[in-house]
């Protein structure tokens, strides 16, 4: 073993020669105190789209990040090329801590979970009430969700000229949902105007299965056109991609939309249903006498006597049983 003396320079340090990266190495990271602050706009296999004041910057993420990835909607710190030129790179280097984390498996067997968007605060669940029919299951899965990353959830429902909205509304009016109705004429008599005044100071992320007209409706509140490649998310310049989810400004700096692709499914797997709860203030408190690991759907859970002694409706111990069910319970059951 090689010792050194008690006062060692830069001759005592083996360096071999020929060699790459025979830098000693150091566990000191760079602070990068000099970073520029960003929003990821979207990510394209590897490649991440940053917005970094008025400029979108093409960045990859930083070795030194490890297994850390940013999604679309992060708050990012980025060096490098800042400028936005084509074929220039920057390198994220950090991703700031996220106020809100929406995932989603790919199916309840499946243990992976999927980051679909950060710092949302807001989850626009989009079904319409024809062609194709409503699915319940799959608004139910996707109000789970947003319960249990903390989004408040608002039900947007389209072509209310093929069908009314009555019957779906009423499955959900014990959970007090925020909602709004639109048709086709609201595309062109602005009608979207109603959904905006819902999204006005919010970052909005947008799901909904194919076919229902959400990608039509962010058309229409960003005021221009997705539909495949590329887009300035600042000048409206280029392309959209359906393949990737996408932030997007609302005019006049109103707030955020988040466009995510369709889905077929919306998995549970990662939902703890203890949290779901937390979105049911007037049951929660009745919790307090359920048997240890209570599914809230059993001969001794607490809640049934909560709401016979008349702290809270009926219909809301339902809707909540419900909800806490779509885990164990396929879309199409």
């Amino acid at each position: 073993m090689r010792r050194y003396g008690k006062n060692p320079d830069e001759d005592d340090v083996r360096v071999r020669p020929n060699s790459r990266g025979s830098r000693p190495r150091t566990s000191i990271r760079p602070k990068h105190e000099d970073a520029a602050e960003g929003m990821v706009l979207t990510v394209d296999r590897g490649r991440l789209t940053v917005l970094v004041e008025d400029r979108e910057v093409t960045a990859m993420k930083a070795r030194e990040l490890g297994r850390k990835s940013a999604v679309v909607g992060d708050r990012v710190a980025v060096v490098g090329d800042l400028s936005g030129v084509k074929d220039t790179l920057a390198r994220i280097v950090r991703v700031e801590e996220r106020s809100s984390v929406l995932r989603r498996t790919a199916d309840d067997t499946d243990p992976y979970e999927r980051v679909v968007v950060a710092n949302a605060d807001q989850l626009a669940i989009v079904t319409a009430l024809a062609d194709p029919e409503p699915r319940p299951r799959m608004i139910d899965r996707c109000l789970v969700a947003a319960y249990d990353a903390g989004l408040r959830p608002l039900l947007v429902l389209t072509k209310s000229d093929l069908a009314p909205p009555e019957p779906l509304l009423e499955t959900y009016g014990a959970l007090d949902l925020a909602y709004v109705v639109t048709n086709r004429d609201d595309f062109l008599t602005g009608g979207v105007d109603r959904i905006r005044e819902e999204l006005a100071g919010h970052v909005t992320a947008f799901v909904g299965h194919s076919g229902v007209g959400k990608t039509t409706l962010v058309n229409a509140l960003v005021e221009r056109q997705r539909t495949t490649g590329h887009v300035n998310a600042v000048t409206g310049r280029g392309r959209h991609t359906t393949t990737s989810a996408l932030a997007l400004p609302l005019p006049g700096e109103a707030g955020w939309v988040i466009d995510t692709p369709g889905v077929r499914s919306f998995g549970l797997a990662h939902i703890d249903p203890s949290r779901v709860i937390h979105a049911f203030p007037d049951l929660e408190p009745g919790t307090e006498n359920c048997p240890r690991a209570c599914s809230h759907d059993e001969p001794d859970c607490a809640l049934d006597a909560w709401v016979a002694d008349g702290h809270a409706e009926p219909a809301r111990l339902d809707s909540l049983r419900r909800l806490l069910a779509t885990r164990e319970r396929r879309e199409g059951d």
